[in-house]
């Protein structure tokens, strides 16, 4: 009788001993995976690279890069005031590192931005004498820098932002230099001059503050239009420039929802949290804006205060589990920078402050809500 109860005691500590293995080892594996891994199965998880990461000079970032992200794009050396500041003078050594990169560690290279009214070289609209050049004229130049680009890169990158934040948030179209010389039609020539290049190409019409309810009608209307006449659109990237009291989250949802009714891939292109007071209450991202430096406007110059940490975990960890909760509808979610210390969110709209945007830390450490978001992702 003695021998029997010593057997069920062994036997019940071996089931305890091994319960107790299983369950430290389920654990030890959550922790232990990165975020691309975590989010495998579900979209693809990416980063903006700047040229300094490029060229090299920060390799202690980009470690985070290829342990973490399996999707890149170029903060700004693929943008045409970098590719071609002086007409028919080209520079892709920046642009050749970046997409040599992503080919060495597998990853998923995204185009950014073929035309877009900010950041393109005053000559693009000008001629040898100064002169507004004539509508036949710029698209020819339209359709000369879309080809370049995309046919010295035909295969390698795989997806594009063709046209840059053309829509105001009133949902009309923006009169850009673009529109004003040849018209609303712009958009899609840009899209067909593109599709001619690369017809593999998936492309992109891209654009911020999707989430204010005339905006986003404004870009359905010119997505539907464009299908309409039959032009190659494949995608609309939300740009994720978000605070912690706006948008709200049910706001950008609804763009979420109504933007993959089209039948398009949906991305979330430049996604960061500023936890800094906004000098105005516009909730946009247009890069031209910019107000003088006031002390009362970088509040955490030192340290971020617990209690906004904590405000910062809880949204961002309420945006991935959006992510998550519509893995079906979006191809890949972006964060606008790789830590907080390179976020252009430091010096936009008011430079030199000091902002916390980001996932991983200025010591390149992830954040607490890193590992939420993997624990969200595995249930």
């Amino acid at each position: 009788m003695k021998s029997l109860t010593y057997l069920v005691l062994a036997a019940l500590i071996v089931i305890s001993c091994k319960t107790k293995t299983t369950s430290e080892t389920s654990d030890t594996d959550a922790e232990s995976l990165t975020l691309k891994e975590a989010l495998q199965d579900k979209f693809l998880i990416g980063t903006a690279l700047n040229i300094r990461q490029i060229q090299g000079y920060n390799p202690e970032e980009m470690e985070v890069v290829k342990g973490n992200f399996n999707s890149i794009v170029a903060e700004n050396c693929m943008k045409s005031e970098r590719l071609v500041p002086t007409q028919g003078n080209y520079d892709f050594s920046a642009a050749d590192k970046f997409v040599a990169f992503g080919e060495e560690h597998d990853m998923v290279i995204h185009g950014h931005t073929l035309i877009w009214h900010s950041q393109t070289p005053r000559w693009f609209f000008k001629d040898s004498l100064g002169n507004e050049v004539t509508r036949e004229e710029l698209l020819s130049r339209m359709q000369n820098h879309i080809n370049t680009v995309m046919t010295r890169y035909k295969g390698r990158i795989k997806t594009w932002d063709v046209v840059n934040e053309a829509v105001l948030d009133d949902g009309s179209l923006r009169k850009s230099k673009f529109y004003e010389i040849v018209g609303a039609d712009f958009i899609k020539k840009a899209f067909e001059f593109a599709h001619q290049a690369d017809p593999e190409a998936e492309l992109y019409y891209n654009d911020y503050s999707t989430s204010v309810p005339e905006k986003r009608e404004g870009i359905v209307k010119l997505v539907k239009s464009l299908q309409e006449q039959g032009v190659k659109i494949h995608g609309v990237g939300m740009q994720g420039h978000i605070g912690l009291d706006y948008p709200e989250i049910e706001e950008f949802e609804k763009s979420i929802v109504a933007f993959s009714d089209l039948g398009v891939k949906v991305s979330v292109t430049e996604f960061d949290i500023t936890v800094l007071p906004s000098p105005w209450n516009n909730q946009g991202a247009e890069v031209s804006a910019n107000f003088e430096y006031k002390k009362e406007m970088n509040p955490y110059a030192d340290k971020l205060p617990d209690s906004v940490n904590t405000a910062f975990n809880a949204r961002c960890l309420d945006f991935f589990k959006l992510f998550l909760k519509h893995e079906d509808k979006l191809d890949k979610i972006t964060l606008w920078g790789v830590n907080d210390g390179n976020s252009w969110r430091n010096g936009w709209p008011i430079a030199g402050r000091t902002d916390y945007p980001l996932l991983f830390d200025r010591d390149n450490k992830p954040k607490e809500v890193v590992e939420a978001i993997i624990q969200a992702a595995k249930e």
